[in-house]
């Protein structure tokens, strides 16, 4: 099967020759680091197998975030951390998505405008959820995405978020639930997103640069009951640590040409879509994130800083509730240790090889 990273590694030097004068630095260095993922060039670690002797090379990964190959463990990672922090009761998703005639702009001011869709769109969540017609607490709890992408790779900036259904509030020091099937209005968060988002840009100084159309364009604010938390997070996984597509995606590669598989909104059926191997790349490269900027935030008492513990807030639920929730289930397969391809064994480290050269050996 053809894979991201041999498709980089074939036309990328093509691809950098043509546009590499006007790529953006954060651009380059992920073709760079793609190109040289599990090859010589990234370096190596060397194991043998404690069962039959065999030694075995494995190239390295080259750590880069927008890397295909290399984030798997990443992801798992996370997704057991999240797992353990999960909170009792019903939960909701909520997906804000900016207007498509905002998305050139976006796309030119992308660490500007990322910020100011996460502000905009957390404290629409947190406003709505403080009014006593809602939750009526002033301490929400939810944690958001930035996704860039849509099925078939365009540019499609939104953010995903996960809540906890209610709120706690501070003055009674007790936990307000929300309805199990509504957690806030749509049409209300949607006004208040694109009216903060407007203040952010005017702040900013960049109000003149976007289409004035798109202040009187309603914004889309989805909002779905989803249970417990698991299935979410289970969702939302794959994109923290994933950039556009997946090598399974990919059908094949010829004559410069990128054929690979989507599936449109609300259907399950795999469709095709060829593209040429130029603007494969730069589709993919047009959802590499600015240097160092955070695509996962939590807000509320899912924040760090929180002086709320997560478990303080699980006791104010479960007393809210009566004690009639359950406390969600942790379901992940068991990680499948490193073994020797001929015998089964199990694979000892025994050196590191770093791409300068430099050897390390495990003490």
């Amino acid at each position: 099967m053809t894979t991201i990273s041999e498709i980089f590694r074939t036309f990328g030097p093509d691809y950098m020759d043509r546009f590499g004068d006007d790529m953006p630095q954060e651009h380059k260095k992920a073709v760079d680091a793609i190109m040289e993922c599990r090859t010589h060039e990234a370096g190596y670690a060397y194991y043998e197998c404690e069962q039959c002797g065999k030694g075995h090379v494995v190239y390295r990964s080259c750590g880069n975030r927008h890397c295909p190959t290399c984030q798997h463990h990443k992801t798992r990672q996370w997704l057991e951390a999240q797992m353990n922090r999960q909170l009792p009761g019903h939960h909701f998703m909520l997906t804000f998505t900016v207007p498509e005639s905002l998305r050139r702009f976006i796309r030119s001011h992308q660490r500007a405008a990322y910020s100011a869709l996460f502000k905009a769109s957390s404290e629409a969540i947190k406003k709505l959820a403080a009014d006593g017609k809602h939750a009526g607490g002033d301490l929400p709890g939810f944690f958001g995405v930035l996704h860039t992408w849509g099925r078939t790779l365009e540019y499609h900036p939104h953010i995903h978020y996960v809540a906890a259904g209610g709120a706690l509030s501070t003055k009674d020091r007790t936990w307000h639930s929300s309805r199990i099937d509504f957690y806030l209005p749509v049409k209300a968060l949607s006004k208040i997103f694109r009216a903060k988002f407007r203040d952010e840009m005017q702040a900013a100084g960049l109000i003149h640069e976007i289409p004035p159309d798109v202040w009187e364009t309603e914004w889309n604010v989805n909002c779905q009951a989803v249970g417990e938390s698991s299935a979410s997070l289970k969702y939302l996984s794959p994109y923290v640590f994933k950039v556009a597509i997946s090598n399974n995606r990919i059908v094949k590669v010829e004559n410069r040409i990128v054929t690979f598989r989507y599936k449109k909104s609300h259907s399950e059926r795999w469709r095709t879509m060829a593209l040429d191997v130029m603007e494969f790349i730069r589709r993919f490269l047009q959802h590499v994130l600015p240097t160092g900027f955070m695509k996962v935030r939590y807000f509320g008492f899912m924040n760090s800083n929180c002086k709320v513990g997560l478990d303080t807030i699980s006791g104010l639920i479960e007393l809210a509730h009566g004690f009639d929730v359950e406390q969600p289930v942790i379901e992940l397969e068991p990680w499948q240790p490193i073994a020797c391809p001929y015998c089964g064994g199990a694979l000892k480290l025994r050196a590191i090889v770093l791409k300068n050269g430099t050897v390390i050996r495990p003490g």
